[in-house]
């Protein structure tokens, strides 16, 4: 027995744009043929479509043409799918190699938000961190190192919509400081969190972009103060920079 769609006009919405993407460009009224709409509702269908940011009408020809937003959802489906179990191996690899909790992440808003976390049993201190869970950008090892790799227009726009505020007494406040800690980060490939959301706890990052060139996810390696002083991320610095230019590389493949 043949299905119906219980909501109708959710279907036609669907069907244009399922139309849009087959043809790049169509008129009010071949579009209202080929769907068997009349031209009143074809019509609506297309103002809806261009209101929610999935078509658009050219100017000089009044063809309707479909967005980029639809390449847009379909890029962060395929990316939740593939990317933890892309970058996984690499991960683990770098738990081993450290002995250290990996982390990794991905840019919401403002914040970074736990995707996938690896964590080290052999030290005794397990992260009180957890998949799902989210840390403000501008006061993160793995949010500094995704900040440093965008535009400085962008990462100003970050900064003035977090609510800085200090979490910790180490928490930097100040955007002219932040801005040199961004340079500081371009220059040596990987962010430091000093204490600056936890007391006790350091982190070295390195932000991971995505195919397109964002720079949309981050891993970490974090662990106690007592174990994270400046030799020991000197140390770590190598393996967090290898592992991240081979996450690059596999992501590109």
């Amino acid at each position: 027995m043949e299905q119906k769609n219980p909501i109708q006009v959710a279907g036609r919405l669907f069907q244009a744009l399922e139309l849009l993407a087959d043809t790049g460009s169509i008129g009010l009224m071949d579009l209202s043929a080929t769907l068997s709409l009349n031209k009143t509702t074809a019509h609506r269908v297309l103002n809806s479509l261009i209101y929610m940011g999935y078509a658009k009408q050219d100017p000089a020809t009044g063809k309707y043409e479909p967005t980029f937003k639809i390449v847009d959802i379909a890029n962060r489906i395929m990316s939740k799918v593939d990317i933890v179990q892309t970058v996984r191996p690499y991960l683990r690899k770098l738990m081993e190699a450290s002995g250290e909790t990996v982390h990794f992440v991905e840019r919401d808003g403002t914040d970074a938000v736990y995707i996938d976390k690896v964590e080290s049993f052999n030290n005794g201190m397990q992260m009180v961190s957890r998949i799902g869970s989210r840390i403000p950008l501008y006061c993160s090892g793995v949010g500094k190192a995704m900040l440093a790799q965008m535009d400085s227009w962008e990462a100003e726009e970050v900064w003035n919509a977090s609510g800085v505020s200090p979490l910790t007494e180490h928490t930097i406040t100040d955007y002219g400081k932040f801005q040199q800690e961004l340079a500081q980060i371009q220059q040596r490939g990987y962010a430091l969190d000093n204490e600056e959301n936890q007391i006790g706890v350091r982190c070295i990052a390195c932000s991971l972009k995505d195919p397109a060139g964002i720079p949309k996810y981050a891993f970490s390696i974090s662990a106690p103060t007592s174990r994270m002083n400046d030799e020991r991320i000197r140390e770590l610095a190598f393996y967090v920079l290898e592992a991240g230019k081979e996450m690059a590389e596999s992501l590109l493949r």
